[in-house]
């Protein structure tokens, strides 16, 4: 890969950081969480800007760009923490111009470039969280699929038009459902992440007709499934990525401005060597992030590449946004202070992910297999 990115990219890049930069301030974070937790101001500035389509055909009103354009983009978000589901409703939005049909693709794509239509992900499963292994139940009717089942801290579902949900049916085939959550059979409960970002369980006991079954109406939707998982698991990586860089820029700023003894804290060695570690660990999580993000647009096969960038993002974000409440000293411990936010992030991105050891366990078998 050449990790020199086009001019394209760095401007998109670019547009991306100025709309994060300029409404997304320490201060409108506060308000919003202190509200209802979705930035609408920020999200529409998002739709005037083209990005909430970024992933969309062009006959649709996208920009038909791919899981590269959509990290440097998240990890814009990530660095200023702002509260949109920008993720899940880009995500859903890629798998439907993949897997749907032209009708469903018509209806819906559109509204999601211009901001009137949210889309969710319902991936994770109550009990042992294997994407792969859906608790939901489903089951073939006439005119559709019934789902049954439930999907826990489905992020910002409670104001998402749309979820795609996986499940499964008594034979082990897989079925991806786009769901109206306005739909009769439909319970949210809404609850607040440990990110101070909203989230909802969502219950069900739903017919989805035959017309909003994304993959595996007639047939096994596993690929599609996979296909969704994958580029969810890096969409939290660039996340990750910029929670990173955010903190260690409060941090630098932090040492370099904090006396002690008549010094800057910086001149102390130990708090040298630390953020330079820091500062290391996150390079490596932008590197593997955007190796993942490309092998996935190129159509490679990389589930390996995924593992080690979600490595990278669990391990390696745990410990950049703890040496950043570290390194403030006791200012760090205020939770009203901004550093602490770039940490409850980046606490919640790394559970969501998983366990590093489970990624370098799954790693060992793909690469002893082949």
């Amino acid at each position: 890969m050449n990790f020199d990115l086009t001019d394209e990219q760095n401007v998109l890049a670019d547009l991306a950081q100025q709309i994060f930069d300029g409404l997304s301030t320490i201060e409108r974070i506060a308000d919003v969480q202190a509200g209802d937790g979705f930035d609408r101001q920020l999200w529409n500035e998002l739709a005037k800007a083209g990005l909430l389509g970024l992933c969309v055909p062009e006959e649709y009103g996208g920009l038909a760009m791919n899981a590269v354009e959509l990290s440097l983009v998240l990890e814009k978000q990530g660095k200023t923490i702002a509260q949109v589901p920008l993720w899940s409703s880009s995500v859903a939005a890629m798998t439907l111009a993949e897997y749907a049909d032209t009708a469903l693709q018509a209806l819906v794509l559109p509204n999601v470039c211009d901001g009137t239509t949210i889309l969710s992900v319902a991936i994770a499963n109550i009990g042992a969280n294997d994407a792969m292994n859906p608790s939901v139940v489903a089951t073939d009717t006439d005119g559709g699929v019934r789902l049954v089942g439930s999907k826990p801290a489905v992020a910002y579902a409670q104001y998402a038009h749309f979820v795609l949900v996986s499940a499964k049916r008594a034979d082990g085939s897989i079925v991806l459902a786009l769901v109206d959550t306005d739909a009769r059979g439909v319970t949210l409960n809404a609850v607040n992440g440990s990110d101070l970002q909203p989230q909802a369980n969502m219950d069900f006991d739903v017919v989805v007709p035959t017309s909003h079954i994304v993959a595996g109406a007639a047939s096994d939707g596993r690929d599609a499934l996979r296909w969704m998982h994958e580029r969810s698991l890096v969409a939290l990586c660039a996340i990750q990525l910029g929670v990173a860089q955010g903190s260690i820029a409060l941090t630098a700023e932090h040492v370099r401005t904090r006396h002690q003894f008549g010094k800057p804290l910086s001149a102390q060695q130990a708090v040298a060597v630390r953020a330079a570690d820091a500062y290391i660990t996150t390079e490596a999580m932008r590197v593997t992030t955007l190796n993942a993000a490309w092998r996935l647009a190129e159509g490679f096969d990389a589930r390996q590449d995924v593992l080690v960038a979600m490595y990278w993002a669990t391990e390696g974000g745990h410990s950049v946004v703890l040496a950043g409440q570290h390194l403030h000293g006791g200012v760090g411990a205020d939770i009203s202070y901004p550093v602490h936010r770039f940490f409850l992030w980046g606490i919640q991105i790394s559970t969501q992910l998983g366990g590093a050891s489970q990624h370098l366990a799954r790693l060992g078998k793909l690469i002893a297999a082949r």
